[in-house]
């Protein structure tokens, strides 16, 4: 009885290592339709944010970085530069509070989260989606369990449920003695739990929800 037990579990957390999860029908149209128009509307925006960025510090406009995206394909994120040139030389890779590596202009960009606008071109290349969970860089990922690679059926999105909830992710590493432990062994499990219980669910119009919550939350 317990060996027939132990051999049924062990398919079905096979079977839970190798879930795939499919992303709402339409979704690569939903965000064609959304992300195109507003990337021509905000060409003044980026123009200015620019501008902005190079007078206020040394360096170029947008920050490049390694992510991982679905089926665990690497590709280049754009953000808007809110760090000085080789803040990750000069630190984690993780910014808690008030780090000083972040310029002047990088705390306003941040915390109006206007630096993730870049991140309509990934989605244009079809590298991101509006919705979906949060890429992560290379080392972060390869600590994932085999249920959490399932996420990676999916494509990284510039917002998600739990982007939303952990919105204030700085604030909560910076009042730990040890911001990395608690990322890896809490707050990235967390929010990895939540995007997957989100996705087995997803539809386009809970995606556009998604969108609209994210914006309420930003305007207030």
């Amino acid at each position: 009885m317990m060996a027939a037990s132990s051999k049924l579990n062990a398919t079905e957390s096979r079977e839970r290592a190798e879930e795939k999860i499919r992303p709402p029908r339409g979704q690569r149209a939903f965000d064609l339709a959304v992300a195109l128009p507003l990337t021509v509307l905000l060409t003044p925006v980026f123009a200015g944010l620019a501008a902005l960025v190079r007078l206020d510090s040394r360096g170029p406009v947008f920050f490049l970085q390694q992510r991982v995206g679905r089926w665990g394909a690497p590709f280049t994120i754009f953000k808007f530069r809110t760090m000085v040139v080789d803040a990750e030389r000069l630190g984690a890779q993780i910014t808690i509070g008030r780090d000083p590596r972040i310029t002047r202009m990088g705390h306003l960009l941040r915390r109006t989260r206007l630096d993730e606008l870049p991140q309509l071109l990934n989605v244009l290349r079809g590298e991101m989606s509006l919705v979906g969970p949060r890429p992560e860089v290379p080392r972060y990922v390869a600590a994932y369990s085999d249920a959490q690679r399932a996420i990676l059926s999916l494509r990284p999105g510039i917002t998600s449920p739990a982007s939303i909830r952990f919105r204030n992710e700085s604030d909560l590493l910076a009042g730990h003695p040890d911001p990395e432990t608690l990322y890896r062994s809490e707050i990235m499990p967390a929010k990895l739990s939540e995007d997957l219980a989100y996705a087995r669910r997803a539809t386009i119009w809970s995606d556009l929800g998604v969108v609209m919550q994210t914006l309420t939350r930003l305007l207030s």
